[in-house]
């Protein structure tokens, strides 16, 4: 049986439509979801949105429409744009489906009837754009620490999950498992931040709206953000039914990929709810950075963006997703630019890779009338480059286990680069002024198609379309993983398709 592999982007919240900051994470998350595939695993791949609060509340009141044809009109815009960006996931859930209402209500019921949940009055500092509580020393110049907006005082009958009374378990936690949150930076911010100052008991209900599932026992209560948005990790695999065969099959989750101003709700809130529903616990949380624009934060409230379909329009679809990829070292933040997109889309597309298909190709028509051949003329610098390309497969492999998805493709593109020096080094356009040299011309040739389709097999996580229109060109079927393993798949005597330009070189003016 396959190993399971279940990956999730964060629930994001539907207020406004979706930016590129939504894309680099959801292609990332796409990205290793093909990857786990293409290695043999079965994955569950779930992205979704959050969608109850004051602030959607708000927003459709504005608008003059229910908050639910507010939010309606978001996702559709949403599943569209994922669409458009060939994100492969298996399920999309919405914290509106009836099965998520239900599950959660079953959920607050059951950690209230163990005493996990009881009833209190809060009063705090809130942020309705976050939808967070602050105390006052997390305040910047007595603002909201992650948006810098106003925050207002509030005071109303809520309840409360006793997040304390785990506190010293998630210790536990940490320490018996040092790689549940990544990078390294993030896990020691969690404790010296806010696990050592105390676990406070946390608000789980709301008064003060009724945009949100309500609490069944209490129709004064909306259940808050918390139970709401985080449980959707299980619910939409049937949880609490703990023997639906989703729900014993992929969990524990083995990834959740969540920007890094929410690492806290998914390392300290989300493991301490597990525990007290006396369920696994996920087996990793990666926070990854920010994409920038312009040295500030990508904004829907600035409005510093554009569609991300404007640019899958102008640079083609593979063309964003490699410069979301390859661009930001994972973890760290990265300025987004049009400029540096078209840049590296020059560079590495249309140089490094579309070149060098195009080339070989165009020579194999030339030289041999699209005739695949290996008369096995070999000299060294072939098994230099079969040596590079046959590595190729454990180092992507052991960049992705560590989720450096820009390095395992920043490999690929060096052994791209030393197929192209190869055609330098072996000159087939003087090869093919001689007679007898035509043998070993026909092998440099096929040396070259067979690391292409070697590497095009191994970009297809990251560029699936352009991987396609290579398996195409080079007109076979071998494009399984297992196909790698082995150097000279690529079958002799079949005939290329014609050359097509992979990526257009982008002129700036």
């Amino acid at each position: 049986m396959n190993k399971k592999y279940y990956i999730t982007t964060p629930i994001y919240y539907p207020s406004a439509d979706f930016h590129i900051g939504h894309c680099y994470t959801t292609i990332i998350a796409d990205a290793i979801a093909r990857y786990k595939r293409l290695t043999g695993y079965d994955v569950f791949f779930q992205t979704g949105t959050d969608e109850h609060g004051e602030k959607i509340e708000k927003k459709a009141k504005e608008a003059g429409v229910t908050p639910k044809e507010y939010v309606d009109k978001i996702i559709e815009n949403a599943k569209d744009l994922w669409q458009s960006l060939g994100i492969s996931y298996d399920y999309f859930i919405r914290t509106t489906d009836k099965e998520h209402e239900s599950a959660v209500q079953k959920i607050f019921k059951k950690l209230y009837d163990q005493g996990d949940i009881y009833k209190g009055e809060y009063k705090g500092l809130y942020c309705i754009p976050c939808e967070s509580f602050w105390t006052e020393s997390q305040l910047v110049e007595g603002k909201c620490p992650d948006c810098g907006r106003e925050i207002k005082e509030v005071s109303e009958e809520a309840y409360f999950f006793k997040l304390s009374k785990y506190q010293d378990k998630l210790v536990e936690f940490y320490d018996k498992h040092p790689d549940f949150i990544l990078p390294i930076s993030r896990k020691n911010e969690m404790l010296n931040n806010f696990i050592k100052p105390g676990l406070e008991d946390l608000c789980v209900s709301r008064t003060s709206f009724k945009w949100g599932i309500p609490v069944d026992f209490d129709s004064e209560h909306v259940v808050y953000v918390w139970v709401d948005a985080l449980s959707n990790y299980i619910t939409s695999l049937g949880y609490p039914d703990e023997s639906n065969e989703k729900f014993q099959k992929y969990w524990p989750a083995d990834l959740h990929l969540v920007g890094k101003e929410i690492v806290r709700f998914h390392t300290i809130i989300w493991p301490c709810l597990l525990m007290a529903l006396n369920l696994e616990l996920p087996k990793q949380v990666f926070g990854h950075g920010w994409l920038i624009i312009n040295g500030g934060k990508i904004s829907k409230s600035l409005g510093n963006y554009k569609d991300p379909r404007e640019y899958i329009e102008s640079y083609g679809v593979d063309a964003v997703r490699y410069y979301a990829l390859r661009e930001v070292p994972f973890g760290s933040d990265g300025n987004f630019s049009e400029e540096a997109l078209i840049t590296r889309t020059n560079t590495d597309l249309a140089n490094t890779l579309g070149n060098l298909v195009n080339r070989t190709i165009s020579m194999s028509h030339k030289y041999f009338e699209g005739q695949i051949l290996n008369p096995k003329v070999t000299e060294d610098l072939d098994n230099e480059l079969i040596r590079s390309v046959l590595n190729l497969k454990s180092i992507v492999e052991e960049k992705m286990n560590a989720l450096k998805v820009n390095e395992a493709i920043d490999e690929i593109m060096e052994v791209l680069k030393k197929c192209n020096k190869y055609i330098d080094d072996t000159t087939p356009w003087i090869l093919a002024k001689d007679e007898s040299k035509k043998e070993r011309l026909a092998t440099v040739l096929y040396n070259l198609l067979e690391s292409i389709r070697i590497s095009a097999i191994l970009l297809s996580p990251y560029i699936p379309t352009t991987s396609e229109n290579i398996f195409d060109q080079l007109n076979t079927n071998e494009t399984s993983y297992d196909s790698i393993n082995e150097f000279g798949k690529l079958e002799i005597n079949k005939k290329l398709n014609e050359p097509k330009i992979l990526f257009a070189r982008i002129e700036t003016k």
